[in-house]
Order: structure tokens, then C-alpha cells, then sequence
């Protein structure tokens, strides 16, 4: 619990969380609510899948500060004296992730929520009442994606250890390479089926109008294929940190 405070304290001593944090509500929510307000001209069928649809947006905001909570460290060397106060590295580095996860995943959650609200609000011609389970997952799904990709991006930190390529890495391969996999003659298609974040947007979307027809998983198999993608990551990246210097 010691270490879970420290990591907390130091990751609420900078401005970066915060701004992130607001930029990540701003613009979920904010495309979110255009898409729903401009919705009845291009969207006559309207769904509880189609009120998060700035999801992506603040995914990416998120990822960013968890990997902005890995690699400032490194950048200012501050990592070092982490690690000379808690010599098991492993423990150090778990408890940032804990913490800058469970961040990730409350301001998934939030986002997810307000998003719905305001759609739920403005356009009260469409169902979007939550009245199966398939509907709360679409909603409240969004904080298990947000706190899997917090994880990746902090393995991703500790693995490159520079803020600029480690955010570069994880905003072009979830924004451009998984969808450049698709222009791959022959087996393209089957080959994005497989790609993490494809799967995660399955576990969001799946039962919508909007579900990626021919995934290998269900909605919750697509969820349990992400997060062992995400642990495998990260069971690599502490191995790595453990084994060079600081």
C-alpha cells in the first residue's frame, strides 16, 4: 500500500495527468455529443454503441499519460532514485502500473457514462435505455479497454524508455498499422482479426449494428485475448528492467 501512495502522489504532482485527464473527457465527450447531435441525418438507426463513438479519442489521450508516467521518470532520471528506495524493480514498476491504470479505467468509465447521458438526452427518439448486459458492457466495458491499454502503454514505457518514441509507437500501431494490415492482399482480413486493439473495439461494439462480422472471439474472448496480449507485454517489460541498468 506504501508504494500504490508514492506512485500516486508523484503522479498527481505533475500537470501533465490533468491535463490529460481533461483532454481525454473533453474529446470522448465532446465528439461523442456532436456525433449524436448531427446523428439524425446519417444515423436514422441509433444505438447504444453509436453514443461512444469519441471512445477512441480519449483511449488515446490515456495511453499517453501512462506512458508519460513511465518515461518522464526516465527522462529526468528520477527512476533511479525509485529504484535505489524500492530495489525490487518489479514491485516498483507494478505499482505504477496499478496506479496509473485504475486511473486509465475510472476515466474510461466517466467518460463512457457522460456520453451516454447526453446522447440518452438528445436524442430521445432512439432506445438507449441499458436493459440487457450486453448494453451495460458496451458502456461500462469502456473502463476494462482503458485500464488494459493503460497497461500496455506503461510495458510499452518501460520497454523504449523515451516519451516521444513510445508515444509514437503506441498512437501510430493502434491508429494506422492494424489498419494498414488490412490492405494486405489475401489474408489482410485474417491477419487484422488478430490485432489487439481490433479486438478490443469487438468487445465494445460486439451485438451493435456496428460489430466486426468473422472474429475469432466473442465479446469477452475478444477482451481475454487483449488482456493476455497486455500481460504478456508487461511480464516482458519487467523482465527487461530487471536485467539493464536504470
Amino acid at each position: 500500500m506504501t508504494l500504490l501512495a508514492v506512485e500516486r502522489i508523484k503522479l498527481f504532482s505533475t500537470r501533465s495527468p490533468w491535463w490529460c485527464m481533461a483532454i481525454a473527457l473533453a474529446l470522448t465527450v465532446g465528439f461523442s455529443t456532436l456525433v449524436t447531435v448531427q446523428s439524425r441525418d446519417f444515423l436514422p438507426t441509433f444505438d447504444i454503441a453509436n453514443t461512444q463513438a469519441g471512445g477512441q479519442f480519449g483511449l488515446m489521450v490515456m495511453m499517453v499519460m501512462a506512458a508519460l508516467a513511465v518515461t518522464t521518470e526516465y527522462r529526468f532520471s528520477t527512476i533511479r532514485t525509485t529504484f535505489q528506495a524500492v530495489p525490487n524493480r518489479t514491485a516498483a514498476l507494478l505499482a505504477k502500473t496499478v496506479v496509473v491504470s485504475l486511473l486509465a479505467g475510472v476515466i474510461g468509465v466517466v467518460a463512457a457514462f457522460a456520453s451516454w447521458g447526453l446522447a440518452f438526452v438528445l436524442r430521445t427518439d432512439a432506445d438507449l435505455t441499458l436493459d440487457t448486459a450486453d448494453e451495460w458492457r458496451m458502456v461500462a466495458g469502456a473502463g476494462l479497454v482503458y485500464l488494459l491499454a493503460a497497461v500496455l502503454a506503461v510495458a510499452v514505457g518501460v520497454l523504449v524508455r523515451q516519451s516521444a518514441g513510445a508515444i509514437t509507437l503506441l498512437l501510430l500501431y493502434s491508429l494506422l498499422v492494424e489498419s494498414l494490415v488490412l490492405l494486405i492482399p489475401d489474408f489482410g482480413d485474417d491477419i487484422h482479426q488478430w490485432m489487439p486493439f481490433v479486438n478490443a473495439q469487438h468487445f465494445l461494439t460486439a451485438g451493435s449494428a456496428t460489430t466486426n462480422q468473422g472474429m475469432p472471439f466473442g465479446a469477452w474472448g475478444s477482451l481475454a485475448y487483449f488482456a493476455a496480449i497486455t500481460v504478456g507485454l508487461l511480464v516482458v517489460a519487467l523482465v527487461v528492467a530487471n536485467r539493464r541498468d536504470a
